[in-house]
């Protein structure tokens, strides 16, 4: 059995539709029409213990209200799910005890307190003594670089340090799930970086099982072999990362530079494949994979090449094609078992 394991689930609300005007909000008062908006609609997928998969989507997806339903914030309108054995919205003690979910954009320390005392007010509302909780905060304040900032007020860290802390607020009481929802957001570059590193070396110490979901690719790229992409509601695509390139990026990039002194400014690029950028000592062409041999080699033989380079698609790129796809659902590749 799966340490997480989703079958079917679905989410929906029930909203009240207004007519516009004054006769639209009278009528409303008298025969109020509602409709039905699925957040979430018959999400299947299973994750082992010790994985650290990248849950994808773009705003208004469903990935927020699936972690929600996995932590039992949120009750589900039809499916199932266990986690760690449980049912999560039956909200058991021993779930409790063994799950975290980190928001990005909500805080869970007090903001007059300093650091310090609020985690250990932490610690206390999980039962932890007080060695063990100050041995915790004292690795993970260390790992996480903020070692000298547990005596200040939470409300005077920056937004960087104030992510740590609440990481660090997640995983006091070691829990074998984690569930991430935009932890780096608005974090500088140096930030995100030694945040991506704790959790990449978390995951592989401790084993422990992550979900995470992130709009920044160098989090997905860096952290998660495995994505699962969910878009309005319903899961499109669940695989390997690697499986993104290969279904969805059917082309790489070809640059190519050229000697000052012998511009190319007759020649025809289209032929070899899409212009990127055309600049006086060089292009960038977007080829086919299956033509990027042969186009390289027709373009060494037939233009005045000093250099040349092959490389990927960037990963953002293809994930916002795959968000700004139009495939009927029916035909849309299915998850992966």
């Amino acid at each position: 059995m799966s340490l997480i394991e989703v079958q079917g689930l679905t989410k929906s609300f029930r909203t009240a539709k207004k007519e516009p005007g004054l006769k639209g909000a009278f009528k409303g008062l008298f025969a109020r029409e509602h409709t039905t908006v699925f957040a979430v609609k018959d999400v299947s997928f299973r994750v082992e213990e010790g994985e650290f998969v990248g849950f994808l989507g773009p705003n208004g997806a469903g990935k927020t209200t699936t972690l929600k339903m996995l932590s039992g914030l949120l009750h589900p309108t039809s499916g199932t799910a266990s986690v760690l054995g449980y049912t999560p919205w039956e909200r058991q003690d021993g779930y409790r005890r063994q799950f975290a979910l980190l928001l990005g954009q909500k805080n869970q320390l007090w903001w007059d307190l300093p650091a310090r005392e609020s985690l250990e007010l932490n610690a206390r509302i999980y039962g932890l003594g007080t060695a063990e909780s100050e041995r915790t905060i004292a690795e993970l304040a260390e790992l996480l670089s903020v070692k000298d900032k547990l005596a200040t007020a939470v409300r005077e860290l920056s937004l960087g340090e104030r992510m740590k802390c609440e990481l660090i607020a997640s995983l006091l009481h070691q829990p074998k799930v984690l569930f991430l929802d935009e932890p780096t957001i608005g974090l500088d570059v140096v930030s995100s970086k030694v945040v991506r590193e704790f959790l990449r070396k978390h995951n592989r110490d401790r084993k422990t099982t992550i979900l995470l979901t992130s709009h920044y690719m160098a989090d997905i790229q860096e952290l998660c072999e495995r994505v699962v992409i969910i878009d309005k509601g319903t899961i499109f695509f669940d695989g390997r990362l690697e499986e993104v390139l290969d279904r969805f990026a059917d082309h790489k990039l070809v640059t190519i530079r050229f000697d000052h002194a012998d511009k190319c400014d007759t020649c025809d690029p289209a032929r070899f494949g899409e212009v990127i950028e055309r600049g006086e000592d060089g292009l960038k062409l977007k080829v086919k994979r299956d033509r990027v041999i042969p186009v390289v080699k027709a373009l060494l033989d037939e233009l005045p090449v000093k250099d040349f380079s092959v490389e990927e698609v960037p990963i953002e790129d293809i994930i916002r094609q795959v968000f700004q796809r139009d495939v009927p659902a029916a035909t849309a590749p299915g998850p992966q078992p």
